[in-house]
């Protein structure tokens, strides 16, 4: 049905929307660079791209479902390193100027044109499972914290410890492939505060003095990202009384969760009585945000996301792609937060922080 693929614009962001949303935190060029002349700054990002193409050809290769898949995950190989090669010497083509949408966007076609329609999906099924075995363990350290900033702060990091299970970085893809990753450690080994942008005591502040009637939570990766990460954190949101929307993809793209997957991890996490470890789960629900990149453009999303979210009063973006790579400056007509870590060495630079710091950027919309 035509009506209900047409997307439409994030009912939080403020009107109107060309005036004052671009899905793109560092600008790739400037209006007066040449436009027929690669910059510094697009090069960087289309050699980012080109170093995950191996990590992207071996997960092809061992995709079961497609016939011959070692061919078409050669094939995919040289189409998305020529398209890459064609960027970098005219910035135009393929639809150009690159920016970070875009080169994901040619990735993605070219899977898809090939036949590949999950190439993670092996690695996805297996670290759900592990995240679902852990998950009453990891709710129940967080339930026996008594101080409610300090809950906080613990679910905070929870999400920062997830959120490293990212195949779409070259380096976490290569970490991940030798020795996987296990959550606590993680947890225990986030880079010391203060994060190179760190708004957690305001924040908490916020958090014991007021309480938000609905949120919005654009989630990420699969895994320990969603499951021991995102949902402990919505689980505190519901017990505070919030509804709360967790809005995930529509297609698979990479490692990042797909609405459908979330819809069936959370019938598994759920008890008998609809409850979430003793928590009533009657006020969340799950939004097919109509995307199907791991970098999100909120002027485009389904209708069915747009309905649910008019009435938010906190969005949270989460994840390198999302929250920080395309919306860590967007501007909301609600209260807002972008977490993630930073995984790639040039969002780092750009930032002034390190590599694998983390980006905790609250703002507060003054009513």
């Amino acid at each position: 049905m035509e009506s209900d693929s047409e997307m439409v614009p994030f009912p939080q962001l403020p009107m109107p929307i060309e005036n004052n949303y671009r899905a793109c935190t560092i600008p790739y060029r400037f209006p007066s660079d040449d436009p027929k002349k690669a910059t510094p700054n697009e090069i960087s990002w289309i050699n980012v791209f080109a170093n995950s193409i191996p990590s992207f050809k071996k997960r092809a290769e061992s995709d079961i479902t497609v016939p011959d898949a070692p061919a078409r995950a050669e094939k995919f190989a040289e189409r998305y390193a020529g398209i890459l090669e064609d960027l970098k010497k005219d910035p135009e083509s393929h639809g150009g100027p690159p920016d970070g949408i875009l080169l994901c966007r040619l990735r993605e076609q070219v899977l898809r044109e090939l036949g590949f329609r999950d190439i993670f999906k092996k690695v996805k099924d297996e670290e759900n499972a592990k995240a679902i075995s852990l998950f009453p363990q990891v709710v129940s350290l967080s339930d026996a914290i008594e101080d409610d900033g300090k809950r906080l702060e613990n679910l905070v990091r929870g999400i920062f410890a997830g959120n490293i299970f990212d195949l779409g970085s070259a380096q976490l893809a290569e970490v991940f492939s030798r020795d996987g990753m296990s959550f606590l450690a993680s947890c225990q080994n986030l880079v010391p505060r203060p994060w190179v942008i760190d708004d957690l005591e305001n924040f908490q502040a916020k958090w014991i003095n007021k309480s938000w009637k609905k949120a919005v939570i654009f989630v990420d990766n699969s895994g320990a990202d969603i499951i021991l990460g995102i949902l402990p954190f919505a689980r505190e949101l519901l017990r505070r009384g919030a509804q709360v929307v967790l809005a995930a993809n529509e297609l698979p793209s990479i490692n990042d969760i797909t609405y459908t997957e979330l819809t069936e991890i959370l019938s598994q996490l759920k008890d008998e009585n609809g409850q979430l470890l003793g928590v009533d789960t009657s006020k969340l629900l799950i939004a097919n945000s109509g995307n199907d990149l791991p970098v999100i453009d909120l002027s485009r999303v389904s209708q069915e996301l747009a309905y649910l979210s008019s009435d938010a009063d906190l969005v949270i973006v989460e994840g390198m792609g999302r929250g920080i790579e395309t919306n860590l400056y967007a501007q909301f007509k609600c209260d807002s937060l972008k977490i993630g870590m930073v995984k790639h060495l040039e969002v780092a630079e750009f930032l002034g922080g390190r590599l694998y710091d983390c980006v905790f950027k609250f703002n507060e919309v003054q009513s």
